[in-house]
């Protein structure tokens, strides 16, 4: 699986959400600033080529939808993170988690005990 750009995202966090949509939906679902039409075509291009999106054809309309779930893409997300910043240790994440967050030894126990238990 190939590292999406922030607005690759964007469009796919629509996607996964809608299920499936023609470019004038996903449109729609932008809640800050609407992106051109344009824009959203060519990113979409950008999806398919990276094997992340797909569509068919309606008529004379294209219908995109997602090719991954939200799950894989995060998981994948989740692993890249875990390696590449953090040496692939998840004591080191989750002590730069609870230092940043301000944890206390409480909430840090339950944060590893719910690690444990989603194994």
């Amino acid at each position: 699986m190939k590292q999406l750009t922030k607005a690759e995202e964007e469009v796919m966090q629509i996607l996964w959400e809608m299920g499936e949509g023609i470019i004038k939906d996903i449109l729609k679902g932008f809640k800050e600033k609407q992106p051109a039409y344009n824009t959203v075509a060519t990113v979409l291009k950008v999806l398919k080529n990276k094997e992340v999106v797909d569509f068919k054809k309606v008529g004379n309309i294209y219908v995109y939808f997602p090719l991954i779930s939200k799950e894989e893409y995060s998981s994948y997300q989740m692993k890249h993170l875990l390696k590449n910043y953090f040496g692939g240790s998840f004591a080191r994440l989750a002590a730069f988690f609870a230092k940043d967050n301000d944890m206390d030894i409480e909430q840090l126990e339950e944060l590893l005990k719910e690690a444990n238990n989603s194994n």
